[in-house]
């Protein structure tokens, strides 16, 4: 895996990986974003290729492996903004992704600064990220839930309706499903390993237990993941892109629109209808979702477009 990168870009990876306990989908991320910045910056700055002459077959096919700590002394924040300028003119990266990557940049150069001691001044500390505007998230109606629920059938209707249920009761992660093990589930709760390896309970309900009693009824015993709550056709450890396909495949049964939801829309659909007719508040909502921090489930609060109306119609100068 870090075959095609210098290594103290390795030893960062490491860091994040063994010592502050990032996810591997993380470190994947984190990989490929610096990878990716350090070719362009070898490009610029000792090759000399112009911003414009930059393409994605260059940077692929650019070798960094003899990248030292002398160069990453060299870099300074104008660098760094020649290559948001190319990610933002020439790749044209969304915001999120130019966010991300500025992440992954903004780490790596506090790991080489306070660390590994190695900078006397980091470069990327003044490196600014792109304003985001607040998205609010796409979910299912109580009723379009219902049709989804309503929609699954065939010779894999047990697992199916449980893996579903437990998205738009529980709130999981696609991550998190696909983990589960039968001795997470103890009683009535669920035991989940979210990011960063951090363990929550999850109370599963009336409709969960169901669910979860009638698939592990039909659930096939001769298997070769023994461990494993839900088994794929092969007999092994469900994957995420057979989940993501499934649930696709159900949403386009439900006469919903397959491009608009995703596993994790079924996670801001739960979100949303445990805030709307549950009246969860959002610390609870918080501790459901194993999230790190409030203001990430914030935007699980919103008002919908019902709650709009409604309140238009009850102003009082509505009548006038």
């Amino acid at each position: 895996m870090y075959d095609e990168i210098p290594n103290f870009i390795r030893e960062f990876l490491l860091y994040m990986q063994n010592i502050k306990n990032r996810s591997q989908s993380t470190i994947r991320e984190y990989h490929y974003d610096l990878r990716d910045a350090f070719r362009f910056l070898k490009l610029y700055k000792i090759d000399k290729i112009k911003l414009n002459q930059i393409d994605n077959e260059l940077i692929e096919n650019t070798d960094i492996t003899d990248l030292d700590i002398k160069f990453v002394k060299k870099i300074e924040l104008t660098d760094l903004y020649e290559y948001l300028n190319y990610l933002s003119n020439v790749r044209l990266d969304k915001p999120t992704t130019r966010a991300r990557k500025i992440a992954a940049i903004k780490s790596f150069f506090n790991f080489m600064t306070f660390k590994q001691k190695v900078l006397e001044k980091n470069p990327a500390v003044e490196l600014e990220t792109p304003k985001l505007g607040k998205r609010l998230p796409k979910y299912l109606s109580l009723d379009e839930s219902l049709a989804l629920l309503h929609s699954i059938e065939g010779k894999n209707e047990k697992r199916d309706t449980c893996i579903i249920t437990l998205f738009l009761n529980c709130g999981l992660r696609l991550s998190e499903l696909v983990a589960i093990n039968f001795k997470d589930i103890k009683d009535n709760t669920l035991q989940v390993i979210g990011k960063g390896d951090k363990e929550r309970s999850v109370y599963l309900n009336d409709a969960c237990q169901k669910a979860l009693k009638e698939y592990i009824a039909v659930r096939p015993k001769d298997v070769k993941d023994h461990d494993a709550l839900f088994i794929s056709e092969r007999g092994t450890r469900i994957g995420k892109r057979t989940v993501e396909m499934m649930v696709k495949k159900y949403i386009t049964m439900a006469g919903l629109d397959p491009k608009k939801y995703s596993p994790h829309k079924l996670r801001h659909t739960a979100a949303t209808l445990m805030h709307k007719y549950g009246g969860v508040d959002i610390r609870s909502l918080q501790q459901i979702l194993g999230h790190e921090s409030i203001s990430t489930t914030e935007i699980y609060t919103h008002v919908d477009s019902e709650q709009v109306k409604e309140a238009l119609e009850k102003n009082p100068l509505n009548n006038i």
